[in-house]
């Protein structure tokens, strides 16, 4: 990115950067090309950014009336407390495993490249749900020209692998090189966990705007084949990767209930009941936010006049004595109760 950017490009892009619905990212976008410098400098960048226009208007608006442009709409819309794309080679179990977790019609089969479109599915942990997003594999033979598009709302991934497939450590190579060169990089550094590993490539790249770093779980499939003993750590040493990992079979069910486990507790979610003075708490499916949320975020989720005219908050948490009063930038933690009080 060049340097000599203004301080309202710069705002656009860090908004853009934590932006995660699909109209909230187009939105920043055009803020970015309304505020970015027009010179000789700012040119590739500029090209970048009305390329992304274009693709997202598209993705969004889906098929044209009487245009040439026919099809579905390839990104997906963010549900629930988080968003997980799950990729990975042909065959290597991920629309089973995508079934199994959120009872999804996503359609499995024997062979490969079963999956062509995006499928969206709820994962049910505690009292929230968490989107898994099924993508079709990643292959030299076939993959899909919109793959990416999917990803830009993601908050993490899960790279689902066969590893009784012979070929299993080019795959990996493969998945890693195609993602790369399209400036998204996979991770082992979730939030939730002690700070790991970082990919030396996502650190020289950190000034591009349009780098899409995932947090990423392993998930090494169809244990009931029996693998041997050590196979992931020995697949992880010989391609040089180092993510968090776990096993697990869609057919005796090992290892499913540890995923939504890892994904809540990776990604830090906080779960926030709301209260009206006098009443008991909400009891319905509580308001998600990641850690660092505050209160103010909280009451921008609930209706935006409450934001606007906010004055504080009284809580109830862990953290917090019951009924304490609490500024609009108090952080929240998880199972607060919050009663907003506006001005």
């Amino acid at each position: 990115m060049p340097t000599n950017v203004t301080p309202e490009y710069k705002k656009a892009e860090e908004a853009y950067r934590e932006a995660r619905e699909p109209r909230e990212r187009l939105d920043c976008l055009k803020e970015m090309l309304r505020t970015i410098p027009k010179h000789k400098g700012t040119e590739h960048l500029q090209a970048d950014i009305k390329s992304r226009i274009k693709q997202l208007t598209e993705d969004l608006t889906g098929p044209k009336k009487g245009g040439t442009r026919s099809g579905p709409s390839y990104a997906v819309r963010r549900d629930g407390a988080a968003q997980i794309a799950i990729i990975g080679p042909p065959n290597s179990g991920k629309s089973a495993l995508h079934q199994s977790l959120t009872n999804s019609r996503t359609e499995v089969g024997a062979w490969p490249f079963t999956t062509q479109l995006p499928v969206p599915g709820m994962l049910p942990f505690e009292d929230v749900q968490i989107q898994l997003v099924d993508l079709p594999p990643l292959a030299p033979e076939f993959t899909v020209s919109w793959y990416t598009t999917p990803l830009q709302t993601a908050d993490g991934a899960m790279l689902v692998l066969d590893l009784a497939e012979p070929a299993c450590a080019e795959q990996v190579q493969y998945v890693l090189g195609w993602l790369k060169e399209r400036k998204i990089y996979l991770t082992p550094a979730w939030p939730g966990m002690a700070p790991g590993p970082v990919a030396q490539s996502v650190k020289e790249d950190d000034l591009d705007p349009f780098r899409i770093v995932l947090p990423t779980l392993l998930i090494a499939s169809k244990y009931d084949l029996d693998p041997e003993p050590g196979e992931v750590e020995a697949l992880q040493e010989l391609v040089e990767i180092s993510f968090p990992h776990l096993s697990t079979s869609v057919e005796t069910g090992r290892g499913l209930q540890a995923i939504g486990d890892f994904l809540f507790r990776g990604l830090q979610i906080v779960r926030v009941h709301t209260k009206v003075p006098g009443r008991p708490p909400d009891s319905d499916r509580p308001f998600t936010f990641f850690k660092g949320a505050t209160v103010l975020d909280v009451a921008r989720l609930v209706h935006k006049d409450i934001a606007e005219s906010l004055r504080f908050a009284r809580i109830w948490g862990a953290s917090v004595y019951d009924g304490q009063q609490v500024g609009p930038e108090h952080m929240v933690d998880d199972q607060d109760v919050v009663e907003l009080h506006m001005g």
